[in-house]
């Protein structure tokens, strides 16, 4: 199976999935953000799954996540690079750290470490609506409008004011 097959495959059981880290507010959060009924209520809830995926009980890995995103911020890849990979030998179940550094692949073009790093992000966040998105973002780019779509409706369902995966899935970007 290809890496994109695979991670098709992942999106597709996400419900069966549970998140290697999840806590009873952090699935009430996503209660909310599903029943939300504006998009400021969308957003303000967002922002408080953010701060919890961001968060890691270990200090010095919440201080590695925060400085490479300040290094991917001020362009200083190889040493954002080195951080997250770092980062993710010491604590291979840290699932924003894998979306980190997923997004620093895409800035780079590399599609397909980015992909793999997308793919270790929902294998242990099944919820992460921006893996989800990105990886849509990625297959539109591959010319993959149905996978792309499939993707972009996976994290409809979890935030629903999503306004490019609603484009994308209503046809009228892509």
């Amino acid at each position: 199976m290809g890496l994109y097959a695979k991670t098709l495959s992942i999106v597709a059981a996400r419900r069966q999935r549970k998140p290697v880290r999840s806590t009873p507010a952090l699935d009430a959060l996503f209660q909310q953000l599903s029943g939300c009924g504006s998009e400021a209520d969308a957003f303000a809830v967002e922002d408080r799954i953010w701060h919890v995926w961001m968060h890691h009980p270990h200090r010095i890995a919440n201080e590695a996540l925060d400085r490479s995103a300040d290094d991917i911020a001020a362009r200083r890849f190889d040493l954002a690079e080195t951080r997250l990979t770092r980062l993710l030998r010491s604590l291979p179940d840290f699932a924003e750290a894998w979306h980190k550094r997923a997004t620093l692949y895409y800035l780079l073009g590399q599609d397909a470490q980015c992909v793999e790093d997308l793919s270790r992000t929902l294998e242990r966040e099944p919820r992460h609506f921006a893996a989800l998105c990105s990886f849509g973002e990625i297959l539109l780019g591959e010319g993959d409008r149905e996978g792309a779509c499939f993707a972009f409706s996976a994290a409809l369902d979890l935030h629903p004011f999503l306004t490019r995966a609603r484009a994308v899935v209503a046809g009228a970007l892509g």
